[in-house]
């Protein structure tokens, strides 16, 4: 399938029309195979609270969260951002998914982690996740990359700067400054090992608002990336094959005892032996494919042994040397895959550590 680009300077001219009093709320959910939906609707007036946005729905039995003969999934709102793409008033709006006898949808991982974050919440979990990614062309073949072929080995990309080493930049830029602009709180980017493999990492951010900002996050990549032409890859290993990185969703975790001087670092000793206890748990919900990338290389741990270290990038659960040097602070837990539900995965963690 060839790739159809945009065309901003025909649509420039439509986004500056008036809109009057009304403004455009994009809803926006996670379907039942991890991927992100969204759907529009005209409101009356600017939103300036949640409680004033509609409850909504849509055909479940089209996004593999309900059967035919009962497909209303009725989406709730549950935080909204600034509109980067249509400016203004408008705005983005994370919602979740229930079933039309009122229980959660099975793809509603934010309902229990916000169980989970609130009984947790004298402990206060801030989180903050590293969220790899790829770039693809439209015909599956990673972004800028040979034809047929293969660039040079890995070494150069990481943090690279100059032709041949960076792929599609313009469109990681526009993505960081349209976080930025929408409200994410997103604190850095950088390219990766493998080309046409890229980072940006979100937080800290306070529980719940871990999967809230991470997810709004991922929409504006995949929605800006629509504008390149290009595809974004999740997948935690597009080439098994070769010695070519994975990507990961590297989650940090502290909490107040993590945090406080004097008893940080048995806090964190004992939140890591309480992981370990629950690793095959985990494993299981740390993304799809995830075993093609924690092999033991390419700085990961094996996926069938927990292990843990300071500053050791091919652990399971690393400690930083200068956290470890104070006594202090987060630690890393560097198990989960690029494509993991944030909701799935914090509020996991939070169980595991703070409430068993």
């Amino acid at each position: 399938m060839a790739a159809i680009k945009s065309k901003p300077d025909l649509l420039e001219h439509y986004r500056s029309l008036d809109q009057g009093s009304k403004i455009q709320a994009e809803y926006i959910w996670i379907d039942g195979d991890g991927e992100l939906r969204c759907k529009t609707t005209t409101c009356d007036s600017k939103i300036t609270d949640i409680k004033q946005l509609k409850e909504w729905n849509f055909d479940g039995s089209s996004t593999n969260q309900a059967p035919g003969h009962d497909s209303d999934i009725y989406l709730r709102p549950v935080a909204f951002f600034k509109d980067p793409m249509r400016g203004g008033d408008n705005i983005l709006v994370i919602a979740e998914c229930y079933n039309s006898d009122g229980t959660p949808n099975k793809t509603n991982y934010r309902h229990y982690c916000k169980k989970a974050m609130d009984q947790a919440k004298d402990e206060e979990p801030w989180f903050g996740i590293e969220q790899e990614y790829s770039l693809l062309d439209v015909d599956g073949y990673p972004y800028g990359w040979p034809k047929g072929g293969f660039p040079g080995p890995q070494g150069p990309y990481y943090c690279g700067v100059g032709a041949g080493k960076v792929f599609a930049r313009d469109l990681v830029e526009a993505h960081y400054r349209a976080c930025l602009y929408a409200g994410v709180n997103i604190s850095g980017i950088n390219a990766e090992v493998m080309p046409s493999q890229w980072e940006f990492q979100v937080g800290p951010c306070a529980s719940i608002d871990m999967g809230d900002h991470l997810t709004l996050a991922r929409f504006l990549l995949v929605r800006l990336a629509e504008e390149w032409g290009c595809v974004v890859s999740f997948h935690p290993k597009i080439l098994p094959k070769g010695e070519w990185n994975g990507a990961g969703a590297h989650t940090n975790v502290s909490t107040k005892s993590t945090r406080t001087p004097g008893i940080g670092m048995k806090a964190m000793e004992s939140m890591i032996r309480k992981l370990e206890a629950k690793h095959a748990d985990h494993i299981a919900a740390y993304g799809e494919g995830n075993e093609l990338r924690l092999t033991g290389k390419h700085e990961t741990g094996n996926i069938a042994e927990f292990t843990s270290g300071v500053a050791n990038r091919g652990s399971s659960v690393r400690i930083p040397r200068h956290v470890h040097s104070q006594g202090y602070g987060y630690f890393e837990d560097r198990r989960p895959a690029s494509n993991i539900d944030p909701y799935r995965v914090t509020g996991l963690i939070v169980e595991t550590c703070l409430l068993d």
